[in-house]
Order: structure tokens, then C-alpha cells, then sequence
């Protein structure tokens, strides 16, 4: 991937990291950054199983948790340390998109090279975009259109002023969760039911995020704070904080782009001159220009809330990963002592 001197996403060696997800996706699992499976109980299914392919890690646990004993979920990116803008799939990959009934995407242009694989597939599996179910559009992927390629490539990977991190917003998770279990109960009706209880299990677990969520409202009221990146804009905006990023750094980090001096200097103000009431900190994102920006906010006594764009390796559960960002977040707030 393109690594940018001032702001840049981490990245595995391609070589090796193919050579680790291909690997990983014929064996079935893998506990570094490739490809996961968790397999269906078929005795307690009763209904058809069912092979879901899952683009990106931060829907897996879900979709996982909403098939339950009907379901074996591929997940093709289980890892942190694997960027979904730059991925190019494997041989291995496509073999479990085609294989999949269900394909579960992120949409937005977030996981494009998903959505490419799945669109050369006869027959084409059943597909729930979460980006289509919520209604965020992304810019339109052209896979060897000369012309698409020169139109982005001053903003590569960029996302075209669409914010494609939905799992960060309360309400598209649970809009893109009922579209899954949707989904799963037409494909195999026989387990209808089943798949009820999982949502109902997953609605139960989801409550206490939920709960930290309305708790952080009040907290949040009248307070501001300034991001490195737009990944927690949506979580921001459901408690009601307001954003102070500086206009032109928040464009050049939507679009994976080096900011303008003028701009991390606008950042640096904001910091220090009480505009700013805390600063959100993407912490799976390397570069001087977010490291110089966290020694400022600390410098000025603004604190710090460190978030990351998808669960860290180990973390299997959806909501914890997300309710210990909401904790540190209420804790920066004052709502947590």
C-alpha cells in the first residue's frame, strides 16, 4: 500500500502477508492476519447450513453471533495489522466467495476488492451491503478503467468525502444486523427461528453499549473534540459532541493525504486554545503528523481517547472493543468520576 511520509496507515510486508492469508484461508483459520472460519453445529441447526463470507473483521463477531449453530462465517480480513483499503484478495479468497450463499460487505468503497470478486461470481450469492442497507453511497469502483485510476490517483484509496466506518454508528450497526438476520432466515427458513433467538441474543448484548452510548449524551452536551481520523465521526455524532477538527486536516485525512502545514498548525491552535475538549486518537494509524498532534493535546492538557479502526487482534466480541472506547471516552469527558 502507499505509505505516506507524514500520515500512514500500518502495513505487513505484501509478500508475506499473502503468504499468510493464503495459507490461512486453506487451513481454515489463522491467528495472525488472515483469514478466520467459525464453524456451524450442524446437529443443533434446524434448518440448512450456511457458508457466509464476511469482507472485514469489524462485522465478523457480528454476523457470527447472528448465525449461531446455521451458519459456518468466513471472515477474509480477521486482522488488524491487514489495511481493507489496499487488499488484493488471493486465489484462495475468491475460492470462499464462491463458495459463500451470503456475502456480508461493508460498502462505501471500503472493502471494493470484495465487492469486485463477488461481482464476477455466476451464480452471484446473496449479498448484504451494509453501505446499500443504510443508505451511504461511496464513489463507484470501475475495476480496469483507466479513467477511474487517473481520476483517484491524487486521493488513492480515499473515500470521497463518505465516512465508509458504519460499525462506528449505533444505528447502522443495528439496521445492517436485522438486514443479515433477514437475510439468513430467507436463505434457510427452516431456521427462521433460530435465527430470531441469535438476534434477540445479539439485541441483549448490544444493550450495554447502547446504555453507555445515552449515558455519554449527557456528557457530551455543550463539548467538542478534534479527531486524527473520521473513524469515530458517526459514535460522535449519536452522543452529540461537536466536531472541531479543522476543516482542511479532516478532508486530507478522509482522503489519505498529507496535510497542509497550515492545517495540522490550525489543529495545533485548536488544542491550545480550549476549542478543543478532547482529542480522539486512531491509534492503528503511524506518522508524525498524529504523534505531533497527541503530544500537543497532552501538552495542553486535553485528554487523549484512543480508538482504532478495527477491534484489536484478540477481541472477538464487538461490543467490548466498543465499550471500552465509549469508558475512556466518558472518563475524558468527566461523566466517569
Amino acid at each position: 500500500m502507499r505509505r505516506l511520509d507524514l500520515f500512514r496507515r500500518p502495513t505487513l510486508a505484501a509478500v508475506a502477508a499473502t503468504a499468510t492469508l493464503t495459507l490461512a484461508a486453506c487451513g481454515g483459520s489463522s491467528a495472525g492476519a488472515g483469514t478466520t472460519t467459525t464453524q456451524a453445529d450442524e446437529a443443533d441447526c434446524p434448518g440448512e447450513v450456511l457458508d457466509v463470507v464476511v469482507s472485514v473483521s469489524q462485522w465478523g463477531a457480528v454476523v457470527e453471533q447472528l448465525g449461531g449453530d446455521c451458519t459456518n462465517v468466513t471472515t477474509v480480513l480477521a486482522s488488524s495489522a491487514v489495511d481493507p483499503h489496499d487488499y488484493e484478495p488471493t486465489t484462495a479468497d475468491i475460492a470462499a466467495f464462491s463458495d459463500a450463499e451470503l456475502v456480508v460487505l461493508n460498502g462505501a468503497d471500503y472493502d471494493h476488492w470484495a465487492a469486485d470478486a463477488v461481482a464476477t461470481l455466476d451464480p452471484a450469492p446473496a449479498v448484504v451491503d451494509g453501505a446499500e442497507v443504510v443508505g451511504v453511497e461511496g464513489e463507484e469502483h470501475a475495476e480496469g478503467e483507466e479513467h477511474a485510476e487517473e481520476e483517484h490517483a491524487e486521493e488513492e484509496h480515499g473515500h470521497g468525502g463518505v465516512n465508509p466506518h458504519l460499525w462506528y454508528s449505533p444505528e447502522y450497526v443495528q439496521d445492517v444486523a436485522a438486514a443479515v438476520t433477514a437475510q439468513l432466515s430467507e436463505l434457510s427458513p427452516d431456521a427462521a427461528d433460530h435465527f430470531a433467538e441469535q438476534a434477540e441474543a445479539w439485541e441483549t448484548d448490544l444493550q450495554p453499549y447502547l446504555d453507555e452510548l445515552a449515558a455519554l449524551e449527557t456528557a457530551a452536551a455543550g463539548r467538542s473534540y478534534a479527531a486524527t481520523e473520521s473513524v469515530f465521526q458517526y459514535t460522535a455524532e449519536a452522543i452529540g459532541l461537536t466536531d472541531a477538527t479543522p476543516e482542511g486536516y479532516r478532508d486530507a485525512a478522509s482522503n489519505e493525504t498529507d496535510p497542509a502545514p497550515g492545517d495540522v498548525a490550525a489543529f495545533e491552535a485548536a488544542l491550545t486554545d480550549g476549542s478543543v475538549d478532547v482529542l480522539v486518537y486512531n491509534s492503528q494509524t503511524e506518522g508524525s503528523v498524529p504523534e505531533q498532534l497527541r503530544a500537543a493535546a497532552e501538552a495542553a492538557d486535553v485528554p487523549v481517547v484512543e480508538v482504532t479502526e478495527s477491534a484489536p487482534d484478540g477481541e472477538s466480541s464487538f461490543v467490548s472493543w466498543q465499550l471500552s472506547q465509549l469508558q475512556q471516552l466518558s472518563n475524558a469527558l468527566g461523566g466517569g468520576q
